[in-house]
Formats: structure tokens, sequence, C-alpha cells
């Protein structure tokens, strides 16, 4: 007989994890499907492992700014991967298992998929099939999973993806990175930190980061080869060679050159986990991302029962905004199984529409919400862009000898409210969220200039953007 909930989740990641604690604390009896690791790919294998790998490399870079700052020696890159073993619970999800249940959640291990209205079949490890059924509703949220592109000779080279190298347990001397994006940079970044002597990275556009303002790429790209990284833009690879399993990897270019490494990383971008899922059996495509409202309900799917949050939809591929989605989704959940109105404006989804924030952990950080410049005008708005170089803000140059940045405020002339904000600068990282917040609630020009900077901090940029526009 099917076991019977009021809500079933798909996916025991950040996102999943949310909606069935949310909707668990109301009072509706929830189930958690999970194949792998309660979680999920933030906890082990993505956010967690590679800002921990990173933090060294970014302090490396703040004791060379602080003159009478200098290290003893390289680092240890053993007590690294020690340390970033513990991080991840030394893929152990046994804690985050028990709170699941502490929550009131049952959790049911196993590969789960749709086989119809309200009804989740799951495959269990031991062989078996358990049959799900809600009252409610069911909320996928099985994540994304990286892409490998068809390049003649790399699937069978078995690259290194995104959990390769966050889960590195020896680093290569010599390293090839495919890709241009944020793993790319971050990746390259803590391996040639680690102890890598050679990271050379294949580009295909002519910069870094490139959905980000072009300034921003430019930063990286320029520390990144300080730190001897060889970034090759404009760069493809033809074809990629391994003979033996775990020897040498040749990679081939478009231009004719060759490279030899010990391994490859590809870093190509990530799509929605949507095979074997089921949607067919409720009528959507069987792969792409699951289209959803602003509520995160499904679209094309009667009675609104089925649910989409984090990377599986498209959206926004973040964890934070995962996380957005799955409290919009909860309370939508909730106020309809209590035969409660849902489409208040608090239960609607602002964030992906508003201000996205985004944080990339390479040394210089850098961290945008909202649109970019070429995004804003593209979209219509009438825009006003202003710049200010971080290295001339008091709180930046006090922090070390060579400290430098830059921030962007893109502005809508007639509504006089940012429509983003971009910082590239060391420890950027924390400045960003009142950057959402102004961006989020369309916080006038007029008023953050009565939001006054304690003194000397970074913060204090602020001020400064806002004497470059004219106040």
């Amino acid at each position: 007989m099917p076991e019977v909930f009021d809500v079933i989740v798909v996916g025991a990641g950040p996102a999943g994890e949310v909606v069935a604690g949310r909707v668990a604390a109301a009072g509706l009896s929830t189930a958690v499907v999970e194949s792998e690791l309660v979680g999920g790919e933030c906890s082990y294998w993505a956010c967690i492992p590679s800002k921990t790998l990173l933090r060294p490399v970014e302090l490396v870079g703040e004791v060379g700014r602080v003159p009478g700052l200098r290290l003893d020696g390289p680092v240890d890159t053993a007590a690294v991967l020690a340390w970033r073993d513990y991080m991840v619970s030394n893929y152990d999800d046994g804690g985050q298992a028990r709170w699941i249940e502490s929550a009131g959640v049952t959790l049911v291990r196993g590969a789960g998929r749709l086989t119809g209205v309200r009804r989740v079949e799951v495959a269990t490890a031991g062989g078996g099939t358990r049959t799900l059924t809600a009252n409610h509703a069911v909320v996928l949220a099985t994540g994304s999973r990286p892409v490998i592109p068809p390049v003649a000779g790399l699937a069978a080279a078995k690259p290194w993806t995104s959990r390769e190298a966050t889960g590195v347990r020896a680093v290569p001397d010599r390293l090839v990175v495919i890709g241009g994006g944020v793993v790319a940079c971050e990746m390259a970044q803590a391996m040639r930190g680690l102890g890598a002597r050679e990271v050379t990275m294949l580009v295909r556009d002519g910069e870094l980061l490139t959905r980000l303002e072009p300034f921003a790429g430019q930063m990286v790209a320029r520390s990144l080869a300080d730190r001897g990284i060889d970034i090759r833009t404009h760069e493809v690879a033809e074809r990629v060679e391994r003979p033996e399993p775990g020897g040498e990897v040749t990679v081939r270019l478009a231009s004719g050159g060759t490279i030899t490494a010990d391994e490859i990383l590809v870093a190509t971008g990530r799509r929605p986990a949507t095979d074997g899922i089921g949607l067919a059996s409720v009528g959507l495509p069987e792969s792409g991302p699951v289209e959803v409202d602003d509520s995160m309900r499904a679209t094309g799917v009667a009675d609104g029962w089925l649910y989409a949050v984090g990377d599986v939809n498209g959206r926004a591929l973040l964890t934070h905004m995962g996380k957005y989605q799955a409290r919009v989704a909860s309370d939508v959940i909730v106020a309809r199984a209590r035969g409660e109105a849902d489409d208040r404006p608090s239960m609607r989804d602002r964030a992906d529409g508003l201000g996205v924030p985004q944080v990339i952990f390479t040394d210089p950080q850098v961290c945008a919400v909202g649109r970019t410049e070429a995004r804003a005008r593209a979209e219509g708005f009438d825009v006003r862009a202003v710049e200010y170089d971080m290295g001339q803000v008091a709180g930046g140059y006090v922090l070390g000898d060579g400290y430098g940045g830059r921030a962007k405020a893109v502005v809508d002339e007639r509504r006089r409210v940012l429509l983003g904000v971009t910082f590239v600068a060391p420890g950027a990282a924390e400045l960003l969220h009142a950057a959402t917040v102004a961006v989020a609630a369309g916080v006038t020009l007029d008023d953050l200039w009565h939001a006054v900077p304690s003194f000397p901090t970074v913060s204090e940029v602020w001020l400064r953007l806002l004497e470059e526009y004219g106040l």
C-alpha cells in the first residue's frame, strides 16, 4: 500500500531541507527522498568545501598586503585538506539526517521519480520499491549536474568536475581547466594556491566571468595571472587523450598546440537534474528546467500540486536563491493546505526578478546583485552608472599596502533607485548584503544618502558612489 503524506519533497539538498522543515513545522506530515547525502551538493561538493579550500588563498593575499607580516613557509596543503574533510563531516550525513528526523520529517533513502498525480516511487538501495502519495504537494528539489561538453575523448578521459576538485585528495602538479566562469576561476586559484605547479585555463570567450560587469573578469584575470596561472582566451579543446586510466592527459587545442597535464577540470556550467525523475508521467518535458510561476508551482500541471525549487527550475543556480524559493513555496503550500489565499505579495517570488546576489570567492572577491549596466540598458531602463576606486577609500588603504578594488552602481534615473551594484575587492563579500537590501527594497538614492557609513571602513565606498552620482 502507498505511504501517504501531506507533502513529499524529492531531494534533500539545501532547498529541499528548507521546504521539508517549514511545512513540517506548520503541521503537515512530510517525507523527503534522497538518493545521495542529506545536505546535497552545497554541503559536501560545492559551497562549503570550495570556500574552505579558498580561505588559505585569501589569507595569503591578506598577509602579503600588510607590512610587517610574512608567511613562514608554504601553505600546509595536508592540513587544509584535513580541515576540508572536517567541514564536510568526512562525507557522513548522519548529523543532517538526524536534523531531518528531529524536525518531524520522514527520511526516505533512495531515488525518487514521479509516476503520476501526487505519486512518487522510490527505488531503494536494497533493490526494493516504496510508493509515496501526497495529499497536497510534491516538491522537486533535485538540483543540477555539471555539463561535460562534446569534446572528442573528453568524457572517456574521466575529467574532474566540481565534485572531484573540491574533494581533491592530492593536488595535481599540472592542471588544465576548461572554462572561465565561477568554478573555473575559484578552483584554478585554489589549486594553484595549494601547490599545483602549472595551472592552465582554456577560456572560449575573450574574458572571464562574462555575465558580470567587464571589470570584474578583468581584475580576477590579473590576480590569477599574477599568481602564475596561464589564462588562454579564445581557446578551446579539440580533443582529449588519456591512454591510461589515472595517467597523464593530453589536450589538443583548436589553435594547433597541445597541453599535457596530470588532471583536467571541466567547469563549463550546470544543467537541471531532471533526467529520470518521471516528468513525462505528469505531462512535462523529460529534460530541461521545470518551468515554474512566481510561487514555484510547475506550470502546465493541473491543480497546482507540483512545485520545483532550486537549481531544478533553472531560475538562479545559487544555494541561497534555492533556499529563498523554498521559503516562498513552503508558505504557498501551507496556505493552500489550510484553505487560505496563496496569492498575497508576501508569498510571491520577487528576488529572482529584482536582485539575485552572488559572491565569487577568489582574491579579490567579486560581489554583485541585480542587473549589470548592459542588461539594464538592454531591458530599456534609463540608466546612469557610476564607479569608484575602492583603494581610495580610507577603510581600504588601512587594510594594507596594495589593497585595491572597484565599485559600480547602476541607477534607474526615472525612479532614482539602484538596479545593480558590483564590488570587486579583497573581503568585499560582507558589503553585498547592504546592496541587496537597497536593490530588493527599491531604496532611493536620497534615502541612501542618510545611511551614514562608519569611518574608517570599506563601507564608506557607498558615500563615494553617491558623491560620484552628484549627491
